[in-house]
């Protein structure tokens, strides 16, 4: 990004340098996820209290990074409003409805094992010129997650042989099937949700429309869809394939849902 100096202060395409400096919160959130992780990997304390701290951390550093990859990709493609409402701090307190946008997906973490989608980005689209860009805006959170499933497969399959508790590895485990299950979710073509606000750009006015109709209740038709036994078969089918092809073992974030459910032992 091009630099420049207005009245003595340091400027990214008109935007202070602040707006991009990383949150106090986000940081202790990094630090918490890197301290229980350690913690797990030497069975230091108590493994399930070390484990459940090292998973929700990680999950919500994920979520903002999901969200931060939202905003960084809209200022790129000409969205300044995303810097200056905090988008780029990746203080997680920006994104939405606290309640809404962190706890409820760490109680769903907690009590399902799914990565349900948090948070959300509030962008200016009559900023950004082009179908194209729209589109790539709304993949880029998704596309965070793949790719935190694919590292995570990797340091499950390198690292497992190097050392480290078996509790630690159920976490990373987890952790990698929570990204699993949230690449998925939020790749489903359902109205608010990012897979549709993908294909949104490409309706025809009238199709347009009826998603506009339905985009604010897309939280409510995920859960409508999921509780649908034959949908939820499938999708979880799909996901549990996609997982043995990835080599995650099944049996091992397993272990990991039952550890961080520490008020279960």
């Amino acid at each position: 990004m091009a630099g420049q100096r207005q009245g003595g202060e340091s400027l990214i395409l008109g935007v202070p340098r602040a707006a991009f400096r990383p949150s106090p919160i986000f940081v202790a959130l990094v630090a918490l996820f890197a301290t229980t992780g350690v913690l797990a990997w030497n069975e230091v304390g108590n493994i399930r209290l070390d484990v459940f701290g090292f998973v929700v951390s990680g999950w919500l550093v994920s979520l903002c990074l999901h969200e931060y990859a939202h905003a960084i990709v809209a200022f790129r493609a000409g969205d300044r409003s995303v810097a200056h409402r905090g988008y780029l701090t990746l203080n997680p307190l920006k994104y939405s409805h606290p309640l809404l946008s962190i706890a409820l997906p760490v109680l769903v973490v907690l009590l399902g094992g799914i990565g349900l989608p948090g948070g959300a980005v509030w962008v200016d689209r009559h900023a950004i010129p082009g179908r194209l860009r729209h589109t790539l805006v709304s993949l880029a959170g998704p596309a965070t997650n793949v790719l935190f499933t694919l590292v995570l497969v990797l340091a499950l399959r390198v690292g497992t042989g190097v050392g480290g508790s078996i509790e630690f590895w159920a976490g990373v485990a987890l952790l990698t099937f929570l990204q699993l299950t949230a690449s998925a979710l939020n790749l489903l073509p359902v109205p608010g949700l990012d897979g549709g606000n993908m294909i949104q750009p490409w309706l025809n006015r009238q199709w347009r429309r009826m998603y506009d109709l339905f985009a604010p209740y897309g939280f409510i038709l995920l859960f409508a869809l999921l509780w649908n036994t034959r949908i939820n078969g499938w999708f979880f089918g799909v996901v549990f394939a996609v997982g043995e092809v990835l080599g995650l073992p099944s049996w091992l974030y397993a272990a990991g849902l039952d550890l961080i459910r520490f008020w279960q032992g």
